[in-house]
């Protein structure tokens, strides 16, 4: 490209002449392309290290006159074309006109003005970008882009130089960060180091300062991890990988793509190395902190900020602290955290104005507002500006009808109403929500108190001691949304809210009285838009309704049940991406009962989109984040009782129903809603604290439990015992009191003294800090979460191979996470088997494919989800050998193997008469644990219809605590062992071998695992016999009439499914069936009859021939080992009940044959078969739609 022309003071320094003439040079770099030898790759290190521009054009072209020794640059280029382009333009336009010109002077200058005229012409489309990125920054953009094979719409953010360490030399270089990528660069002597991460592939990312990696920043991904140190600013660096790391979580979370802010205000100068970009990025991370700070909505704008210092009347002195000045609000917080905070609406301003100044009061500005209040603030760096620029804000407020008024519940709802209208027979637009509704105007609290006869006892004077304190202070310190917030209200807050003021005081701190006021008839036109159709929401909502604490009196009638629909309803239709979640209706129906419709709506508002974040979603993210938080806390606070609590997996447990509904559904309501009153002032933090708290009350007793159970009960009988000895509220009866067991109450705890105790041993907590916890939490749990779902394979198999017969609409839930929405059946599932499995056994194949369908079919709803189906086929692909023989070996056994499959009698008669449910593949303790009760509760119930009444009540006590055991242990089913595995007999190890013999007859070693499973089939029919002898201790069991009449399996097993005409492979079926022949198959029981005597004999001759004789064919074609129909039938030998062997001896049996042990290990390559799946797929549309057409033309 053509540059501004540039002095160049040594031309041939570093560089290459490869063509000249009397005007112009053309000059390579050195280093760049072949040889070069030392002197390049120390030329080529410079540059990378240097960041020279050289790197990203190699090639120049220089402008000398005569003899003169001083040369201007006017070209560069990143390829040889490109310069060549621009060397053959000057020949060619040049050349001719420079040659008439006398004076080298007029050369120069005719040259210089030419170039600078072409570059004038070329940015004249490219102004608006000159004016945002600098020139050396769009450099090191195309650098970026060259280096790494960017495409042009990835944009850089920022550049930085440092080292990164591969093992343990450090390469200098630099890092890359753009809004996709992480990339460094670097060349040292001719090596090149070249990385590549996206954000998206981010698990960690933290910063270091160690003796091996001073000041370094390391980034873990799902398969390794990167180190980089030696930064210039590793804090500046390190806060931009954060933002990043977030921006890609945030767009994996709602699947958006980025999008820059362009309604920034321009910089006042472009700075040299900052893109507008980066100016974007820094201007969200302060309004992200500003929006936090001070509690205001997602589209609230930061326009500056500045020190001041505030005049405070009711401290009589000035606070030092920082003016912050948005398109709305005016805020104002101390720099002693706690001390003072301000917000005050512009919507509330009335005169603004500069004051005089004096020695004691230099540069004031007065604010006054319409309620009355004036705020004073003083030592303003730029008076006059900030003046200006609220004045301009204020221009662009619109006129509110609110007036600040002290108590928004008496505000009327009149004015914030849509007027009913409509022709004459339709039914007006507020027959849903009218003003006239008793919860439009009232609590739910108030409305059924007020009959109530008013108490006079010590609680009711306690309560009344409260409102007269609020009173105070509001006369103090304000009231209403400019209200100055201080320590005193902090005290205030944890001292209790008086139930009068509740709703008022938690609209004001969670900032949702803001939002209330700048959207009159928000709610009520969200009411009429989504009431009366039906969603998955309102399904849902509808299921919920009357769970949501039924105790309570205000919601076992249809008054506080319609309030409570239409609140769900109407914010399930303002957020359909969150729509309603489970907990959403805990939460609500506390926040009606203190106040109206619309505060609680808009206090719903502000719980699910500002202070718990992606908590109430389908996949319940936010409260997954902080769950990692507490136990990151906890191993912090508490590390003693965090290793044991790990070991018991309590933690996860416990900390999502704590923090989804704020300890409202596990603490009496009384004591809970003390907490929400703490948690809406300081926020998520008081819940951390509280939480640890309780933990830490308990942390003697947690030490000496043994099981997860235990632990559970004692954390909920003491979180069922904090009580609020002050409330003036009857009591309402506690649904987790069901947890207290024994004679004697235990001790009661005051919710009072628990909260201060939090404050006292947890109060260093800061929001900052936890807000740092989240963002690495966050990176773990999306990650987690997007591992699981695999959503670009799971639509890609759903589009591609779901049948004809059934379209995925009609299997489609959307309410369930995504891997579960959709589901296939048995046929679909053996389609995709037989087109993905590594299992493949020829025209058995269908039958191994049901049998894994069977297994993965674990509610036995006849389908399975994608979760199911991956699980299957990652088990087969990559699975280490003991995995893919566990999964073998579970193929085989019930339920896998169905009824219809094993061919053996008994082995049908006792899979359909035992009165015992099958027990499903991969049982955990758990499940045993559930089968020993329910039999152990069927003894019972026969011994207690004869025992006495006492007798009884024992049985229940111990069956209840058996069920709390069982209720505490689902949550986390222990892994199975392969120990667990149940045995294998007889019957079932025979169709192990044959599927293993057909697997095997298509793969290049046939004969070699041919040999193999034949040694391994003997070696493990002679393990089942002599454990029978062992089990049995030498001596005859008593013969079991169902065993002789089960016939045994029938020689067709020892087939194979797939017959060679050559001998090869009958060999090999030989080998295999002089292995099962091995078996000792037993004659049946001593017969009645002589026919009987005669069929028994005649077979048994069959039965006793040699193995070294027996040959496949005489199997196959002679013996009979099933009774034939009709009257011809003949008594075959029946396996042996008592052989059995276990997953431990089929494995280290696998593992003496080298050819099984490659097999099994041999791992599978899944993207090999879904390319052919689409080759085949492209094909059989290709010829359906040619035959298609060619039938469409016969038929015309």
């Amino acid at each position: 490209m053509w540059i501004t022309p540039e002095e160049v003071l040594l031309a041939n320094a570093l560089w290459v002449s490869e063509r000249a003439n009397p005007f112009f040079i053309l000059q390579r770099r050195k280093g760049h392309g072949k040889g070069g030898g030392i002197t390049g790759l120390l030329v080529g290190t410079m540059d990378v290290v240097l960041d020279s521009s050289a790197r990203v054009a190699p090639y120049r072209i220089l402008h000398q006159t005569g003899d003169s020794q001083i040369f201007c640059s006017i070209a560069c280029g990143s390829s040889r074309k490109e310069i060549t382009e621009h060397w053959e333009w000057l020949e060619t336009n040049l050349l001719q006109t420079l040659s008439i010109f006398d004076n080298n002077e007029d050369i120069t200058t005719f040259v210089k003005g030419k170039i600078s005229g072409i570059i004038a012409e070329e940015n004249k489309s490219k102004a608006a970008l000159e004016d945002e990125d600098s020139g050396k920054f769009r450099e090191a953009e195309l650098k970026m882009r060259k280096l790494f094979g960017m495409p042009g719409e990835e944009k850089l953010v920022n550049y930085y130089s440092c080292s990164y360490w591969k093992g343990r030399v450090p390469r200098q270089g630099w890092v890359y960060l753009s809004v996709n990528h992480l990339c460094f660069y670097s060349l040292l002597l001719g090596k090149e180091v070249t990385l590549v991460v996206q954000w998206t592939e981010v698990t960690r990312l933290e910063k270091n300062a160690t003796l091996l990696f001073p000041e370094s920043v390391r980034v873990s991904t799902r398969h390794t991890e990167h180190y980089f140190s030696m930064f210039l600013n590793v804090n500046d660096t390190f806060k931009l990988m954060e933002q990043l790391a977030t921006i890609a979580m945030r767009q994996l979370l709602d699947n958006e793509g980025f999008a820059a802010d362009h309604s920034l205000p321009k910089a006042c100068k472009t700075l040299k190395n900052v893109s507008a970009l980066k100016r974007d990025l820094d201007a969200r991370a302060k309004n992200e902190r500003y929006r936090a700070l001070f509690r205001l909505t997602q589209d609230e704008r930061l326009d500056g900020h500045t020190d001041c210092t505030l005049w405070t009347p009711f401290a009589k002195m000035h606070i030092v602290g920082q003016l912050f000045v948005s398109n709305n609000y005016i805020c104002f917080c101390s720099r002693e955290e706690d001390l003072c905070q301000l917000i005050i609406p512009l919507r509330e301003v009335s005169i603004v104005e500069k004051a005089d100044s004096s020695s004691v009061l230099p540069c004031p500005v007065s604010i006054s507002t319409k309620n009355k209040m004036t705020f004073l603030f003083a030592n303003l760096k730029d008076r006059d500006f900030l003046v200006q620029r609220i004045s301009d804000f204020l221009q662009r407020t619109p006129e509110s009808g609110h007036s600040g008024s002290p108590s928004p519940s008496t505000t009327p709802l009149s004015s914030s109403l849509p007027t009913p209208t409509g022709a004459a027979g339709e039914p007006s637009q507020r027959r849903h929500y009218s003003p006239s509704l008793p919860t439009a105007t009232q609590s739910l609290l108030r409305i059924y108190q007020k009959d109530a006869p008013e108490e006079h006892g010590p609680k009711a004077t306690k309560e009344k001691m409260k409102e007269e304190s609020w009173n105070i202070h509001f006369l103090e310190f304000g009231r209403g949304v400019c209200m100055y917030r201080t320590s005193k209200t902090r005290e205030l807050v944890l001292n209790g809210i008086p139930e009068s003021l509740r709703g008022e005081l938690w609209l004001l701190f969670s900032g949702a009285q803001n939002e209330m006021d700048t959207h009159p008839g928000y709610y009520a036109e969200r009411v009429e838009q989504a009431m009366g159709r039906c969603t998955l929401a309102t399904e849902e909502i509808e299921r919920d309704l009357h769970r949501s604490m039924p105790e309570h009196h205000a919601f076992q009638n249809e008054m506080g049940i319609a309030a409570l629909r239409r609140v769900l309803t109407a914010y399930a239709c303002r957020n359909p991406g969150i729509g309603y979640c489970q907990a959403m209706n805990i939460v609500t129906s506390v926040l009606l009962l203190y106040c109206t419709e619309e505060e609680a709506f808009w206090l719903l508002v502000a719980l699910c989109e500002r202070m718990l974040p992606d908590y109430y979603n389908t996949r319940v993210v936010g409260a997954l984040v902080d769950q990692g938080v507490f136990e990151e806390l906890t191993r912090a606070c508490l590390p003693f009782l965090y290793e044991h609590m790990q070991e018991l997996g309590v933690i996860s447990t416990i900390s999502l129903s704590w923090f989804l509904t704020l300890f409202l559904s596990v603490m009496p309501f009384d004591s809970a809603v003390l907490l929400v009153d703490c948690f809406f002032y300081e926020g998520i933090k008081v819940i951390f604290q509280v939480a640890l708290a309780v933990l830490h009350a308990n942390m003697d007793t947690l030490l000496d439990c043994n099981d997860e159970g235990e632990a559970m009960t004692i954390l909920g009988r003491y979180l069922d015992n904090v009580v609020n000895k002050q409330t003036v509220s009857p009591p309402i009866p506690h649904l987790h009191a069901l947890l207290t067991s024994g004679n004697e109450p235990p001790p009661q705890i005051d919710v009072f003294q628990l909260i201060k105790s939090s404050c006292e041993k947890f109060g260093s907590l800061r929001a900052d800090v936890i807000e740092q916890m989240r963002f690495h939490q966050r990176l773990k749990v999306i990650q987690s979460l997007e591992d699981t779902a695999k959503r670009s394979v799971a639509k890609h198999i759903m589009s591609c191979y779901w049948g004809a017969s059934t379209t995925a609409a009609e299997r489609h839930d959307p309410s369930l996470p995504y891997l579960e929405q959709y589901r296939i059946d048995l046929g679909q599932f053996c389609q995709l088997f037989g087109a993905l499995g590594t299992w493949l056994c020829g025209t058995h194949t269908a039958t191994l494919a049901a049998r894994l369908f069977r297994l993965l079919d674990m509610n036995k709803d006849g389908l399975i989800n994608f979760k199911e189906f991956v699980t299957g086929l990652s088990g087969m692909y990559h699975g280490d050998m003991t995995e893919k023989l566990k999964l073998l070996y579970n193929l085989h056994l019930p339920p896998a193997l169905c009824p219809e499959e094993a061919e053996s009698a008994l082995e049908a008669t006792q899979f359909f008469t035992d009165d015992t449910p099958q027990e499903p593949p991969f049982l955990s303790d758990l499940d045993f644990l559930v089968q020993e009760v329910t039999s152990g509760e069927e003894v019972k119930e026969a011994e207690d219809a004869l025992g006495s009444g006492d007798a009884e009540e024992k049985k229940e006590v111990k069956d209840y605590k058996y069920y709390l055991r069982m209720w505490a242990m689902e949550n986390e089913p222990k892994k199975e062992t392969i120990k667990d595995l149940r045995r294998m007999n007889q019957e079932q190890f025979i169709e192990l071998c044959k599927t293993l013999y057909n697997m095997f007859s298509e793969d290049p070693l046939e004969q070699e695992l041919y040999h193999a499973i034949a040694t391994v089939a003997s070696l493990l029919l002679r393990i089942g016999e002599v454990g029978k002898k062992f089990t049995n201790n030498g001596a005859n069991k008593p013969t079991d009439t169902t065993n002789a009449q089960a016939p045994a399996p029938a020689a067709e097993l020892l087939q194979p499914e797939k017959e060679e005409p050559n001998g090869e492979s009958s060999s090999g079926q030989s080998l295999v069936c002089r292995a099962l022949a091995e078996a000792q198959l037993e004659t049946l029981p001593q017969q009645t009859s002589d026919e009987e005597v005669k069929d028994d004999t005649s077979v048994s001759s069959y039965s006793m021939v040699s193995t070294g004789s027996l040959q496949c064919e005489d199997i196959a074609d002679d013996t009979v080992l099933i009774g034939c129909a009709g009257d011809q039938q003949r008594q075959g030998s029946i396996l042996d009940g008592d052989w059995s062997i276990t997953f431990e001896q089929v494995l280290a049996s696998m593992l003496t044959e080298p050819p099984l042990v490659d097999y099994f290990e041999k791992k599978g390559d899944i993207q090999a078969r879904m390319s052919i799946c689409k080759m085949q797929r492209r094909v059989e549309r290709q010829v359906s739609s040619s035959s298609d057409h060619e039938l469409a033309q016969l038929s015309t």
